[in-house]
């Protein structure tokens, strides 16, 4: 087939912000839609209350006129420093990463693919998403447009 596909993708932005303050925004990953725009919903799986690790969600996301449903589960919950989840359908981890750095924090997000990508996955983005050099550059701005919204949100929170 031919496809490749980049197997770490990353982002970061300082945020004039406590990492306090923006753990609280990513630590939920209900939230996501708020911050991602491919993601239009999350929701925990039935019988998980609150996000902490081993938690289980449902994504429901969105690509133009594409929408299509994925399913997570939190691998890493570190407060304040790291909350990471691998999704079911893909095999990626998706991760942000805190780093406090004096007034401020260090978020970087992090899209890895430690255990490749599916088949499925890569022929869906083959034959639905414009190949894989289309759908990477698509997540890259969305992960700028994700960290730049928690930015926002964190430097202006709600009075």
């Amino acid at each position: 087939m031919g496809t490749t596909y980049e197997p770490l993708l990353e982002d970061r932005i300082e945020i004039s912000a406590p990492p306090s303050r923006v753990w609280a925004l990513v630590s939920d990953v209900r939230r996501m839609p708020e911050w991602s725009p491919q993601v239009a919903s999350t929701r925990l799986r039935r019988g998980f209350e609150r996000c902490e690790l081993g938690a289980e969600f449902t994504n429901r996301n969105r690509e133009g006129d594409l929408e299509w449903t994925t399913h997570g589960e939190i691998t890493r919950f570190e407060e304040e420093r790291a909350l990471a989840f691998r999704i079911a359908e893909n095999w990626v981890v998706w991760s942000f990463l805190l780093e406090p750095i004096d007034d401020s924090t260090l978020l970087t997000q992090r899209r890895e693919a430690p255990d490749g990508i599916s088949d499925l996955s890569l022929e869906l983005t083959d034959g639905f998403m414009g190949g894989q050099a289309a759908f990477t550059q698509s997540l890259r701005a969305g992960m700028r447009q994700t960290l730049e919204r928690i930015e926002a949100a964190a430097e202006n929170p709600p009075v």
